[in-house]
């Protein structure tokens, strides 16, 4: 071996050496990072303690002043608060009123033994939640066709009341229809889908047919509603848009609801559009409160001196809710105020107050809460911006403060029109079913059916039952009852459940 080989044997082996040492030291510093870590989660977790400050010197007066220092009153002790008694746990009864389906079961031979003497020890009894699935039947009536001896003539007894005559439906099945498109909002589709499933084809142009049927069986009904509630004293009215079909137009017509009711009577009508011409000439009998959103279209209407308006409070509350996110201070201020006058009139409410009783509680619990809130309204007005979200709510109390304080001095006026915008979420409902109305005529015939059930929920009678009521005395048999309109309606129906 040469001297350079060697040299270079050397140089490689030098240079394997540092490499190592380089590697060793590489794993001691990450070891060190990793205890300096640990090292400080610990003093983040246990602060140092410091040292305590000595007491203050002193001697003399001061030392004696020091000594006879007040004291903290102790904290008082307060009495545990009762408990509110535990509502009651587990699963409720069935009930009772449900028809039953018994079945009794006894064992025949011993289970241990295989022994058939057995006697009775003891009883289970379980009641369980059943369904039965809804049949569709059919009614058959064999009229039997005499002859007189006498006479010679034939006689032929009437068959039973049918909605209209050669109907392929008896009235119960169509209080049924009824009853699943416009108070259970199912699709007629889908109703036609569920008859298939159980062997019942119905052609779909059968199905409107029968629903138009059953709009112009209860028409006499809703108009008697309608005149009703122009005689009234007070009723409230809203709005929503309905799509509808109409001929030679390139797309559907955006049509307009409206309901009005009191306490007892719901209609809902249809207008191509929503013109004040419209409202002012369909309210020209009536003569009285009316309770409506702050628009445009009834200021005619209300500028006659025939009709008072009427506001809805819970407008106004929703404005200042709204407006909390830029005023969150004075919104929620206002607020208050609107919420006490709501606790007022549930109050009373809850006590159930109406008539004179009513309007002596509003005037003497409400009237000086709504005049603290006009007081605040005319104080904070000067100070907010006419752009601000608050300014809106306090306008819109300003510029409307008869209307919407009206329910203080009429015990017949409720404080809000949330009532009537309530029956609009089973039309929103059903106008997400069926998208639109085939035509005008269909539109006209919805609300019939609309206003028939809500006026049914309202009196608190079963829907379906008063519809078969109503079809067998509207229908093939109706000279035979001989009932007025009158004595037809929901409300009629009601005296006949005792």
């Amino acid at each position: 071996m040469t001297d350079g080989e060697a040299l270079q044997r050397e140089n490689e082996h030098l240079r394997a050496q540092v490499a190592q040492l380089v590697e060793q030291i590489a794993r001691l510093n990450d070891r060190v990072g990793e205890l300096l870590a640990i090292a400080q989660r610990k003093a983040r977790k246990v602060p140092a303690e410091k040292p305590a400050a000595p007491p203050p010197a002193v001697e003399g007066d001061a030392k004696q002043a020091f000594d006879q220092r007040p004291t903290a009153p102790e904290k008082p002790v307060l009495p545990e608060r009762p408990k509110a008694p535990r509502r009651p746990t587990g699963r409720k009864p069935v009930p009772s009123h449900l028809e039953a389906e018994s079945h009794a079961l006894r064992p025949d031979v011993c289970a241990h033994c295989g022994s058939d003497a057995l006697d009775v020890a003891d009883e289970i009894v379980e009641e369980k939640l059943h369904v039965v699935k809804e049949h569709q039947r059919r009614r058959v009536v064999r009229r039997t066709t005499c002859r007189c001896r006498r006479c010679g003539g034939r006689t032929t007894p009437r068959s039973l009341p049918a909605p209209y005559e050669r109907s392929k439906v008896t009235c119960d099945w169509l209080a049924w229809l009824v009853y699943q498109k416009f108070a259970l909002l199912s699709p007629l589709d889908r109703i036609r889908r569920d008859l298939a499933e159980r062997g019942v084809p119905v052609a779909m142009s059968t199905l409107v047919s029968l629903i138009e049927r059953a709009a112009d069986l209860l028409d006499p009904v809703d108009g008697l509603h309608w005149r009703t509630l122009l005689a009234g004293s007070w009723m409230a009215t809203d709005g929503t848009g309905l799509k509808v079909l109409v001929p030679k137009l390139p797309a559907a017509h955006n049509g307009y609801i409206e309901l009005y009711r009191n306490q007892e009577l719901a209609v809902f009508q249809y207008e191509a559009d929503k013109t004040s011409d419209v409202v002012v000439s369909k309210l020209a009998r009536f003569r009285g409160t009316l309770t409506a959103d702050a628009e445009h279209r009834f200021n005619a209407v209300f500028e006659s001196g025939r009709v008072v308006e009427a506001g809805c409070n819970a407008h106004g509350r929703r404005k200042f809710r709204d407006a909390e996110d830029t005023q969150p201070v004075l919104a929620a201020e206002g607020g208050a105020f609107i919420g006490a006058i709501y606790g007022e009139e549930e109050a009373a409410h809850k006590l159930g107050l109406a008539g004179d009783a009513l309007r002596e509680h509003r005037q003497h619990r409400i009237r000086p809460l709504a005049n603290d809130f006009e007081r605040w309204l005319v104080a904070v007005e000067p100070t907010l911006l006419p752009s601000e979200p608050l300014m809106v709510a306090v306008r819109y109390y300003r510029n409307h403060r008869d209307a919407l304080l009206r329910f203080i001095d009429d015990p017949d006026v409720p404080i809000d029109n949330s009532p009537t915008e309530r029956e609009f979420q089973n039309v929103a409902k059903l106008r997400l079913n069926m998208l639109f109305a085939g035509s005008t005529e269909g539109a006209h015939r919805a609300c019939v059916l609309l206003g028939i059930v809500a006026t049914c929920r309202t009196a608190g009678v079963p829907v379906q039952a008063y519809l078969a009521w109503a079809f067998e005395r509207l229908g093939t048999h109706r000279e035979v009852f001989g009932l007025a309109v009158g004595e037809v309606t929901p409300a009629a129906f009601k005296k006949t459940l005792g």
